[in-house]
């Protein structure tokens, strides 16, 4: 992981990112997770490792929209002991600070950190889907539909906000429709040397060392 700009001193930063699936959220996590030598938690991936523990395979990239992602979509609505095992893992890592998190729920859950929800059309976020996945339009417009529907049943019965619909944690909304991956990128960064990182709005977003 790199360092190029590491947080300083005793501040511990803490940054959600957050956006509904196709927003592109993930990688930006890791890549400025990478640029600003910040750990990188996913609750996307704390919850394939449930997946994988209970006996599903096949789990890789677009696992979401598959037709096993959706099995185990479903059973985590019946059975919340699985979201909650995953949220109070990441509530004890934010503990320490210095971290970035891709989630759903901890820009609820989590007091302190500085929250970004990347914002997109479902047309943009089904073209990208599409093609990420390597699947027709039409299939990631019916698989993100029922994902979704199903997300924010989880979320509003476990903790009572709903996903995509409730912005109230969020620090910055960041519309991406006609931005580039890089572009996006770009604007984090210039968000994080003078917002999150600097030394007399930092505060705000940090847990004391």
């Amino acid at each position: 992981m790199g360092t190029e700009s590491s947080p300083k001193g005793t501040r511990r930063i803490l940054v959600c990112i957050c956006g509904m699936a196709g927003s592109g959220k993930s990688t930006l996590c890791k890549k400025l997770a990478e640029k600003y030598g910040l750990k990188h938690y996913s609750g996307g991936d704390a919850l394939k490792g449930i997946a994988l523990e209970k006996g599903y395979r096949k789990i890789k990239r677009g696992w979401w929209e598959s037709d096993e992602g959706m099995r185990f979509l479903k059973e985590r609505g019946s059975v919340p002991a699985l979201d909650e095992a995953v949220d109070e893992m990441l509530l004890g890592l934010a503990k320490k600070g210095n971290a970035i998190f891709d989630s759903w729920t901890m820009p609820w859950l989590l007091k302190k950190g500085f929250k970004i929800w990347l914002e997109a059309s479902k047309e943009k976020r089904v073209e990208r889907i599409s093609k990420r996945d390597a699947i027709s339009v039409s299939e990631a417009l019916t698989a993100l539909n029922e994902k979704e529907r199903q997300t924010k049943e989880i979320y509003a019965k476990l903790y009572g906000f709903m996903l995509g619909q409730d912005f109230a944690p969020f620090h910055l909304i960041l519309d991406t429709e006609n931005l580039a991956a890089d572009d996006v990128f770009h604007v984090l960064c210039l968000v994080m040397d003078n917002v999150v990182l600097n030394e007399v709005c930092a505060c705000e977003w940090c847990i004391k060392a």
